[in-house]
Formats: structure tokens, sequence, C-alpha cells
């Protein structure tokens, strides 16, 4: 991309951490979630469909994964209703009028159900020591480049112990990856 300011889009984020990547970069990058965000900075609290059409240039969108993810493959049976919704859901995003975009999800049924990923990326190829296999679905734009490949390659988010917040600690994304998508798509 040509270095010039973008409107970025951040879907269905509350971490913030993506939107302050492009904003560190001279970006106007807002998120948007239906939860408030966890860092001061341009945020939509509310559905992504009230501001979608609002004249972005990148879309980067991290939907719920919690019907799509085939770590809870044990119960898609009993919940045929939900996981159609949320594939309808990333179809709509997908379908955006937005040039470029990228959807970022763990492996899931959206490999089956609409199609294969362009490209899986690890933590550890952007400076992190663990492993969180995360696919990338991408219109108009390049496949990520690792960064920083450690080692150490632990993984840690899937020991992560039960508890209330324990999606919200998964659902994050890394900071070396909201880097490397800044720089790398910004």
């Amino acid at each position: 991309m040509a270095n010039r300011q973008l409107r970025v889009l951040v879907a269905c984020e509350y971490s913030g951490r993506v939107r302050d990547a492009f904003r560190a970069r001279g970006h106007e990058a807002m998120s948007c979630d239906l939860l408030p965000t966890e860092k001061e900075g341009p945020h939509y609290e509310g559905r992504v469909e009230d501001v979608i059409d609002d004249g972005w240039d990148l879309m980067i969108a991290h939907p719920p994964c919690t019907h799509l993810a085939v770590s809870g493959s044990r119960w898609f049976k009993e919940k045929r209703k939900e996981q159609e919704e949320a594939l309808d859901f990333v179809r709509m995003l997908m379908e955006a009028r937005i040039e470029k975009i990228a959807i970022e999800n763990p492996i899931s049924v959206i490999s089956t159900k609409i199609r294969k990923p362009d490209q899986i990326v690890q933590p550890w190829w952007f400076g992190h020591g663990e492993t969180k296999a995360t696919c990338l679905w991408l219109k108009g734009l390049e496949k990520l480049v690792a960064t920083n490949v450690v080692d150490g390659r632990e993984a840690r988010v899937h020991r992560m112990s039960p508890g209330p917040n324990r999606w919200k600690e998964r659902s994050r994304t890394y900071e070396g990856i909201a880097r490397a998508m800044a720089e790398q798509w910004g």
C-alpha cells in the first residue's frame, strides 16, 4: 500500500491492540465491538453493521469464534442454528464493500463451510514464544511475512485455566501480529 493515511475499521475488537497499532503508524483507525474498549481510543460500542459502510479503506475483523472454532466441535450438533448465524455474520464481513479485508479466526468451520483461509500464522512468527494457529481470509491484501521468529513455542492459550474471563484472554490479538498487520498492510 502507498504511504497514505488509511481509514481502518477493526471489527469485533474490544482490546484496541490492532486499532492502536494502526494509529501508531498514523492511520485513522477505529475499533468496534459490542463490548466497551479496554484501552482508550476511537471505539464504536455497538454492531459493526452500524458502521461498516462508512467509507473504510481497510477492515480487519475478528468475528466471535464461539460457534465456529473446531476446538468446540463436540458441541456443534447442539448449536447448529447459532453456528449458521455465526457463518452468516462472517459472510457479511467478507462481502463488505471495502477494498481490503482480513478476517481473523482460529482453525474453524469457516474453512469447510465458506472457504479455506489464505494464510495461517503463528504468534512465534512475530516475537511471541507461543503457538496459536490463526487463520486469515484475505481480500486485496498480501500474506503477512514473519517479522521476528522466536523459539520457546508453548501452547499457553490452550492451557489457560477455566474461568469467567478465559474467552477474553484467548481472543486478544498478539501485539506482534497487530504490529505486523499495521506495518505490512498500512
